[in-house]
């Protein structure tokens, strides 16, 4: 620590720290019109002047150090202060230092005493209000540098520098149009961190940032990707004015993305549901709560009554909250009796609890990612985190631009692959041959760490011999990448001192997904690189939506309970009876899948559906819909009238995450507090109070008063997580599960003295490769990849209920000009693509992006079809559909068939 004096008291500061933190601690408020704490210094504007040993300096960029005496309240350094703070704010136009204007200047400027008629500036540079959430006024612009410099060292998207000399130097996009047509991706770093007001978010945001609190704004977690970003929601006359990154956030720590920044404009939307929906005559009836709420609980008994508690079936979402999935899971097993209970983990990361369940012993990540960020060097694995988790993204960037070694094994050419060391190109459905690949190496050129393996895992031997059917010469052929490129990969992932694994859905979502994760987790566990073992970060998941770890952590599966005790083991299901008071069944239940094929064989007579889209975001999205049809009662809960709502018999209005209370547990495995910012329009109601009022209607009393109260009991049910509370976490900000005391720390790093197997030892894995479920032909010549963009969430329909639409107003088909040229498709063209299962339409996109054979889209707008063309293949461990490999066949939409 270094110890100094400023204005006479005493400091007391970590080593590293300036002397403008020396004079925040002491109390003495210095403006700092280039600084932002997120950001490095840059000491050009001389607003923070201080005396210190005869000089005066910047304290910005002045370190502290110890024995200093700084003087901050002298009357010649204050003056030097205000005139700086005057040269700066006078040369602008008189509207900058408005009484109404909210911006960083214009308040430093009142406290000073600079008023607006010393401006002396005349509007001249005009104005870009191009883009829908940016909007840039270069008469405010002073050049201060700090949105430039929070898109590189934070966002890392480089979209913004400083143009022109002098007095003219602005702000201005990189590729020097309009900021519509520029790289921007709308994370809003520039708009937060500006302190004059000349980057600023339209309407009533207009002038809110991070940096002063308001009396208005309320708490909560993000409800799109599985990141877990801290949001502090203003609220002006009951509605979202903005949301804005938390600076203190666990894991954001300041920045958001397009989505969680800006994308509430659904809120309003004038589709959403806000009174209940009954079937009468064909046709979906307004009704009444307790009319709706009758005809669920009247459908429900029939349900048993004709077919048994197994007729029935509920599919819980992961943007549900944790009290949410947990009471939907026991109302299923302790009302109706069953555990036909599913949520849609299922369709993405199921193989990462099976996989990491079985080589480790917890469905969960093992590192927080506050240490996977500190990794000198980072492989990722079919994932594309600038675009799905751009936080994520975001930060393993600035890691790597600051010297960690980067491998990214994707088939694309996207995102963190553009800044790689190495980029391994794999077919889509060889992993298994590309992990095993690395391993050899591994073991070949003595990378691994003999002693963790001897004393901490198992299976050492079989895969061992298994491996040698593995050399790059041989993994090269299967997997299309370069023998070389295996080795170098493997090099930098076995010399360096602290690796971490970081993946996605392109290891999951394959007819052999659990054999991909565990392939993979057999790198860590060959370096000796998990476990808290100090030479490495082990592997991360990053969860696709915002709960979908939670959702599975609360037991909203058919194996398994709260805290992923099974079904079939008595001593977990005693423990739930206890708290529950109600038997449970010991034969576990329907899968998804599993429940459409029930449907359409006519065994399953009701199914409730929370908050999933699964017409739009299921396989093989013709054959869900014909389950639906099939199935005599079918209930959704939901905020907008999409295709599966359109198939259902009852319709519930749900609340949003910005419209409810409880929890969510991000993709390492933090509890983090979800609060409601404005009510749900209308009718509409949380998920919470559906269950409770459909178990109600029924008999029968689910306990769990308030999201609180529900907590508490999963605790009881599940040990792991004993120690989390509302409480707890409105103190402590993020709890990290395991946690079985409110006494002890939640465990952020898991398996620092064993594994959580039956004998403390992770399992290696040596499982053969197999070739994925489909393969291409001369009929259906190319791999379709699905996946995300970075303007749009899943089915989009949030996204495209606002201004992301401008920024993404359609889907396309990435292809490489080769296959463009052999199929006569044109940059820009409608294209027609038929696979196996069905057709969609989209428009053509030529780049390099993706490889030759191989094409990609996204599944943001439903009325494409994309789901319709991928295949009922899935991981034969979990059941999860295997989105990453489709063959199919394209043509110009203008040509007909053949």
């Amino acid at each position: 620590m270094t110890r100094l004096h400023v204005d006479g008291v005493p400091v007391e500061l970590p080593v590293g720290a300036t002397l403008l933190d020396a004079a925040r601690a002491a109390g003495a408020e210095l403006p700092s019109l280039c600084h932002d704490d997120r950001l490095r210094s840059a000491g050009s504007c001389r607003t923070c002047l201080v005396r210190t040993g005869g000089r005066i300096v910047a304290a910005c960029v002045t370190p502290a150090a110890a024995g200093m005496e700084v003087d901050t309240a002298d009357e010649d350094v204050r003056n030097l202060r205000r005139d700086a703070v005057a040269l700066i704010a006078t040369a602008l136009p008189p509207h900058a230092l408005a009484q109404d204007v909210r911006s960083e200047l214009a308040e430093t400027c009142r406290e000073l005493g600079i008023t607006p008629d010393m401006s002396t500036g005349a509007a001249a540079r005009g104005r870009d209000d191009t883009h829908p959430y940016v909007h840039l006024d270069r008469d405010l612009c002073i050049a201060c540098g700090r949105c430039v410099r929070m898109c590189s060292d934070v966002q890392g998207t480089f979209a913004l520098t400083l143009t022109g000399r002098g007095a003219d130097t602005v702000v201005a996009p990189g590729t020097g149009g309009s900021w519509a047509g520029s790289d921007c991706v709308a994370c809003g770093g520039c708009v937060d961190t500006c302190p004059t007001g000349a980057i600023t978010q339209p309407g009533p945001a207009r002038g809110l940032t991070s940096r002063r609190p308001d009396p208005g704004r309320v708490r909560t977690t993000c409800g799109y990707c599985g990141v877990g970003c801290a949001l502090d929601v203003v609220v002006r006359d009951e509605r979202v004015a903005a949301v804005l990154p938390a600076r203190d956030g666990p894991v954001n720590q300041g920045h958001a993305c397009v989505k969680g920044r800006f994308s509430y404009g659904y809120l309003t939307s004038a589709e959403r549901l806000t009174t209940p929906l009954v079937r009468r005559d064909g046709a979906l009836t307004p009704v009444s709560w307790g009319e709706a709420i009758g005809v669920v609980a009247d459908g429900l008994r029939a349900a048993v009554e004709r077919g048994g508690p197994r007729s029935v079936a509920a599919i819980s979402s992961a943007r549900a909250t944790n009290e949410e999935n947990y009471l939907v899971q026991k109302f299923l097993r302790t009302v109706i009796g069953t555990n036909n209970i599913d949520n849609c983990s299922r369709l993405c990361h199921a193989p990462s609890a099976a996989g990491l369940t079985a080589t480790f012993g917890r469905a969960g990540g093992t590192d927080s990612f506050d240490d996977v960020a500190t990794a000198d060097c980072l492989l990722v694995v079919g994932a594309n985190p600038v675009e799905a988790h751009p936080v994520v993204g975001a930060r393993l960037l600035q890691r790597a631009l600051e010297g960690a070694a980067l491998v990214v094994a994707d088939p694309r050419a996207v995102g963190l692959a553009r800044h790689a060391d190495v980029h391994l190109r794999p077919r889509p459905g060889t992993n298994v041959a590309l992990f095993h690949g690395l391993a050899h190496v591994l073991v070949e050129e003595g990378m691994t760490d003999s002693a963790f393996l001897h004393d901490r895992a198992a299976g050492s031997d079989e895969l061992t011999a298994l491996l040698a059917d593995y050399p790059p010469g041989r993994v090269a052929g299967i997997t299309g990448v370069p023998a070389e490129d295996i080795r170098r990969a493997a090099r930098l992932y076995g010399r360096a001192e602290r690796p971490a694994v970081v993946y996605g859905l392109g290891v999951t979502e394959h007819l052999h997904g659990t054999d991909g994760v565990r392939t993979l987790a057999n790198l860590p566990i060959l370096r000796g690189a998990v476990g808290g073992s100090g030479r490495g970060f082990g592997i991360s998941p990053l969860r696709g939506q915002n709960n979908v770890q939670g959702a599975s952590d609360m037991g909203a599966l058919p194996d398994l309970l709260p805290g992923y005790g099974h079904v079939t083991d008595p001593e977990a299901r005693a423990r739930a009876e206890t708290v529950w008071g109600r038997p449970i069944a010991s034969a576990p239940g329907l899968r998804i899948p599993e429940m459409f094929e029930a449907a359409r064989d006519g065994a399953l007579q009701a199914l409730w559906i929370i908050g999933e889209d699964v017409c739009a975001t299921d396989p093989d999205s013709r054959r869900v819909a014909e389950a639906l049809h099939a199935c005599p009662l079918v209930v959704v809960d939901e905020l907008f009238l999409g295709e599966t709502a359109r198939h259902a018999d009852v319709v519930l209005p749900a609340a949003s995450w910005l419209e409810k209370d409880g929890t969510f547990v991000n993709f390492d495995r933090r509890f983090q507090r979800v609060r409601a910012a404005v009510t749900p329009p209308g009718d509409a109601r949380s998920d919470f109070d559906i269950v409770h009022a459909v178990s109600a209607a029924m008999g029968h009393d689910l306990g769990c008063r308030t999201p609180e109260e529900t907590l508490a009991e999963c605790g009881r049910v599940a040990p792991d997580f004993a120690g989390v509370s509302h409480a707890r976490i409105d103190r402590e900000k993020a709890v990290p599960w395991p946690c079985p005391s409110p006494d002890l720390p939640g465990e952020s790093t898991l398996y620092t003295e064993r594994f959580a197997t039956p004998d403390g030892r992770a399992r290696l894995s040596a499982a053969p490769y197999l070739p994925p479920g489909e393969q291409p032909d001369a009929d259906h010549p190319l791999l379709l990849v699905t996946g995300r963009r970075w303007a749009h969430y899943n089915s989009g329909s949030m996204t495209r209920r606002g201004a992301n639409l401008v920024l993404d107003p359609q889907d396309r088909l990435d292809l490489h000009p080769e296959d463009a040229a052999r199929y006569g498709v044109e940059d820009g063209v409608p294209v027609v693509v038929d696979s196996r299962h069905g057709q969609a339409r989209l428009i053509a996109r030529v780049g390099n992006d993706v490889a030759p054979g191989q094409v990609f889209c996204a599944f943001h707008f439903p009325s494409d079809g994309v789901n319709s063309l991928t295949s009922d293949h899935a991981d034969t461990v979990t059941s999860c559909p295997e989105y990453k490999v489709t063959a199919v066949r394209l043509r110009p939409a203008a040509l007909p068939e053949g």
